[in-house]
């Protein structure tokens, strides 16, 4: 939104220095972007003197002229006819550009050298007379800039509104804020119902339809009159805000626009059948050529403005081509209405149209001040179009009950604003911006909303109101009270960052997906008929199809994610997630939450190197990544198992552990992505995974770690090799070693597993290694030997195993 400094005097006296208002107004909420000098194209140009004329040798109609700049004397080929010795006029130099967008360069003209260029006043801007120079006066002195001799001097201010303000989006809507920033009276001009002159076809009317899109439609008809340009101050003032003049009909409708925020339409009177106006809803489908020359396709959502016969222009959006104003037009119709904000922003969307009237009024514009600017325009056509009023105004009013006024508490006014202000200090701001104080006591306001606050609806938008007024830096700085003790921190929030930091170090990057997946995701992962994951909590807005339920597992996201990866020759990913899955709860509104950790590993284990041959990683792989994070996690008790075909669900059979913690719960499980499943997802190299519940991770998380003494003696080791059935998990062998609870067994390890000839089919070779050790003494060998040969023996016993030959 542009002003204009020099047309909001026409409205409010401003008593202080731009850079000073434009920090008040910044501060009031209505921030300046930019502050720019209007006139600034006229840096370069100066008062010249034209010493010398003669006529140019290769054209009858230019003149070469010697022009005194102040200080030089330049060449100057001129054509306009009144050009003379000793007169002045406005001198561009090099390196002007003119409001059209020539950029004065020095040039030959005709074989003749020119420095620039001697102005006329509708080439600067000054004026409409473009019969020849500008004649200056003649006290001027050459080299005087153009701007000093004649008093030029605007500002113009951009200030950002935001949507909430539509009051702002005129010259007597920041005029207002201004007055009662300097705490003064705004003057608006002065307006009156103008009787009318003749009357009007008794077929003129106006109906509205659908008042839902369109509460109030208001309009006159003024005529006969005459289409011409404008006069200059109409034109400078459109050109001081960046509007460019078109024709005195046409400037007012945007002038008026521009002075009160109300937008307005004009149609050729003669060219709408009946003399109707009808505002109703668009057929679906149906086409429309605009002023733009361009054809539409409305829906039956968007608003029109017909005539008696067919559409005439898009409501609040733009007109039609049939019914603008033209140079023969003799009598207009003048639209001055109030449309459904929504409505109008819809519709602009949609058609992609973005114009000043929509803009404003997809915002909200003063359902009270359309005949405000209906009487303004048409006292404006009837001065500068020669014409008259025909009729009386028209005004189809359907405007709900007007907003009841607020009640405004005091005490809970200063507290929320941290202030200290009486009623009566809090009433004079409001009544500053024309607010209307009813009612008032020490603690209490009743205030009646002005029309053109259509954003103010509640009690805390006038205590926002009263805060912008009163100056947001006047309000002191507080801190909250912090309390004695502070909140404890969730102990899975400790998990989770120990996760990170642990799964990081294993070379695994976190992945973060949507909480929805599709309703088919279950399918995709195979999951049983009677799985609880198969219980989805439904959107009721979903993003898309696929989106369409929160998720119940991580597995569909990541493997979502593989295959993305995948897809871009990434083959060799390490990706990690902790996130919370959804479970609905029958008759309960919120369903239950449970935090998850997941990791998928597949390509090769390391980078190409020269020196290492490659080798695509397995499940022992991700096996060791889960034991380091559940080692890392202060989890030493954890054994892994593996999983019957029927818990195999989308994980590989034969290549798939549960993992158990000490009590004895499964808190996880890693295993091979089954082939099937990867399929579905079209990834077709193995993936590996694993999962962890992260309430079952930090349940079994020990205590406080405690410190234990460097060893004083050193250690030593056997190895155990026993032969048992192929179905005897190994670990198992190390967890019966670990439960005879001999106090010199430090740790006890696998190092290899062996089966084939010369073993017995369905049997196994199994090597452990058995780490002895004596916090009091150095073991003796004759000990240990006999220590090792009697838990070789028990462990024998146990698993019925046999001794390798």
């Amino acid at each position: 939104m542009k002003v204009s400094i020099n047309w909001l005097k026409h409205y409010v006296p401003i008593n202080m220095t731009i850079p000073d208002l434009a920090e008040a107004l910044t501060m009031a909420g209505l921030e300046v972007d930019a502050i720019e000098d209007r006139y600034a194209y006229l840096d370069t140009v100066v008062v010249g003197e034209v010493l010398s004329v003669s006529p140019h040798p290769n054209a009858d109609r230019l003149r070469c002229c010697k022009v005194d700049a102040g200080g030089e004397i330049l060449s100057i080929v001129c054509g306009a006819p009144n050009v003379a010795v000793g007169m002045k006029a406005p001198l561009a130099k090099v390196g002007t550009r003119l409001p059209g967008g020539v950029l004065l360069e020095k040039t030959r003209i005709r074989g003749e050298a020119s420095c620039g260029m001697l102005c006329s006043e509708t080439e600067l801007e000054l004026g409409l007379d473009r019969s020849g120079l500008m004649v200056l006066d003649g006290s001027f002195l050459p080299g005087t800039p153009l701007k000093e001799a004649l008093g030029l001097d605007d500002v113009v201010l951009e200030i950002g509104l935001t949507p909430n303000r539509p009051d702002c989006l005129s010259m007597i809507g920041v005029a207002r804020e201004i007055a009662a920033i300097q705490n003064i009276n705004i003057t608006k001009p002065a307006v009156s119902v103008l009787a009318a002159a003749g009357p009007l076809p008794p077929s003129t009317t106006i109906t509205i339809e659908a008042p839902d899109h369109c509460p109030r439609y208001s309009a006159r008809v003024v005529g006969p009159l005459t289409v011409a340009p404008s006069p200059f101050w109409l034109q400078d003032r459109l050109r001081s805000v960046g509007v460019r003049p078109i024709n005195n009909i046409v400037d007012i409708t945007n002038f008026v626009m521009l002075e009160t925020g109300q937008p307005l339409h004009a149609f050729d009177f003669d060219f709408l059948a009946g003399h109707r106006i009808v505002v109703k809803t668009a057929a679906q489908g149906e086409g429309f050529v605009t002023l733009d020359k361009k054809q539409r396709t409305l829906t039956d959502q968007m608003l029109m403005i017909c005539d008696g016969e067919k559409p005439v222009a898009i409501g609040g959006v733009m007109g039609g081509l049939d019914s603008e104003i033209k140079d023969t037009t003799t009598r207009v119709l003048i639209e001055s209405a109030c449309f459904n904000p929504i409505s109008i922003r819809k519709t602009a969307k949609t058609l992609g149209l973005s114009t000043d009237a929509a803009y404003r009024y997809e915002r909200g514009v003063d359902p009270g001040g359309t005949l405000f600017a209906l009487n303004r325009a048409t006292a404006l056509m009837v001065e500068l179009g020669n014409g008259a009023p025909l009729g009386d105004i028209m005004d189809a009013d359907f405007r709900p009950a007007p907003q009841p006024p607020i009640h405004l508490n005091v005490a809970a006014t200063n507290t929320l604003l941290g202030t200290d202000l009486d009623s009566e200090k809090m009433a004079d701001f409001l009544e500053r911006v024309e607010f209307s104080v009813t009612s008032r006591d020490d603690q209490h306001l009743v205030v009646a909303i002005p029309s053109f606050r259509v954003d103010v609806t509640l009690p805390q938008d006038l205590m926002e109101e009263v805060a912008r007024l009163w100056g947001y830096h006047h309000i002191p700085t507080t801190y909250p009270a912090p309390p004695a003790t502070g909140p404890k921190d969730s102990p899975l929030m400790a998990v989770r960052q120990r996760i990170r930091e642990i799964l990081v170090g294993f070379g695994f990057s976190e992945a973060i997906n949507y909480s929805f997946i599709s309703p088919e995701s279950g399918d995709r992962i195979r999951l049983n008929a009677d799985d609880p994951r198969r219980s989805h909590v439904t959107l009721l807005n979903p993003i898309s199809e696929d989106q369409a339920v929160m998720r119940t597992s991580l597995v569909p996201g990541m493997l979502e994610t593989v295959q993305r990866n995948v897809s871009r020759q990434q083959s060799r990913i390490r990706l990690f997630e902790i996130g919370k899955v959804f479970f609905p709860q029958p008759g309960a509104l919120l369903p239950v939450e449970r935090e998850m950790v997941i990791a998928a590993w597949t390509g090769p284990v390391t980078d190409p190197v020269w020196h290492t041959r490659e080798r695509a990683c397995d499940f022992y792989d991700i096996k060791g990544v889960a034991e380091g994070l559940l080692k890392g996690l202060g989890i030493t008790a954890a054994t892994f198992t593996a999983c019957s075909d029927d818990a195999c669900q989308y994980t590989r059979t034969g290549y798939t552990a549960s993992v158990f913690a000490a009590d004895g719960k499964v808190i996880g499980q890693v295993g091979e992505v089954d082939a099937g499943v990867l399929h579905s997802y079209q990834i077709r190299q193995p993936v590996f995974i694993f999962e962890f519940e992260g309430e079952a991770l930090a349940a079994a998380m020990a205590g406080t770690p405690q410190m234990a003494p460097i060893p004083r003696f050193p250690a030593t080791d056997r190895d155990i090799t026993v032969i048992v059935d192929q179905d005897i998990e190994s670990n198992r062998l190390i967890e019966k070693l670990l439960a005879f609870d001999e106090p010199l067994v430090e740790q006890v390890s696998l190092f290899d597993v062996f089966s084939g000839d010369p073993i017995p089919d369905g049997k196994k070779s199994v090597s452990l290694r058995v780490v002895y050790r004596s916090s009091e003494r150095t073991l003796e060998d004759e000990a240990i030997n006999a220590l090792h040969r009697d838990l070789t023996h028990r462990l024998i016993a146990v698993f019925d195993a046999d001794l390798p030959m």
